[in-house]
């Protein structure tokens, strides 16, 4: 059995149960080496969010389409990923994104850089497609932090909390908000560094 699919299972033993971060990050390993389950572990940890996005972009057919070309795509360029640089969501997130402009593309459509960097283009409502990618990858990258930081982070952002307010509230010392925003932050960067493939 490869390391993957022990990190995909569910774990019933406290004493060796691995944070979400620490099985994505697994994953994200496999995957570069191109271990035999990592394809499966990859979609299955992100198919939904590849998904939502391609079909918030390109309605449910062609979404659906375009996630399996997004997976395929990831997969054939594995080699070029490394999770040192950023999280494997936001690998696969440029690689939606770029697939969705060459479906825009075949369609007749032309997508130039300037529409993408501006947000004035049609390929979702009221947005760029690269603002839906970025928002939908920040939700993602929320759910990987344990609640404490996923609180004391949207409380700072949501909410405009100065650091000894949300101290107050959580009843937290001040050092370890801060603590935990920093590390947050972090973790989120690292999760949106390779959406601008």
């Amino acid at each position: 059995m490869s390391d993957v699919s022990v990190l995909t299972r569910p774990r019933y033993d406290s004493a060796v149960d691995s944070s979400p971060d620490d099985r994505s990050q697994a994953i994200d390993v496999a995957f570069a080496r191109g271990d035999d389950a990592a394809l499966k572990a990859a979609y299955d940890q992100h198919g939904a969010f590849v998904y939502t996005f391609c079909k918030r972009a390109l309605g449910p057919e062609a979404g659906a389409d375009t996630t399996q070309e997004v997976f395929l795509a990831a997969w054939k360029a594995r080699d070029r990923f490394d999770p040192s640089k950023g999280s494997l969501a936001g690998w696969l997130t440029g690689i939606a994104k770029n697939k969705i402009i060459d479906v825009h593309r075949r369609a007749g459509r032309r997508v130039t850089e300037t529409e993408l960097a501006t947000g004035n283009n049609d390929l979702a409502p009221n947005s760029g497609i690269d603002q839906l990618a970025e928002r939908m990858l920040l939700a993602d990258a929320l759910t990987t932090l344990p609640p404490r930081a996923r609180q004391v982070l949207e409380l700072a952002f949501y909410e405009d909390l100065t650091h000894q307010q949300i101290a107050d509230r959580c009843d937290l010392p001040l050092g370890t908000v801060k603590s935990d925003i920093r590390r947050g932050l972090k973790r989120l960067r690292h999760h949106l560094e390779t959406a601008n493939v």
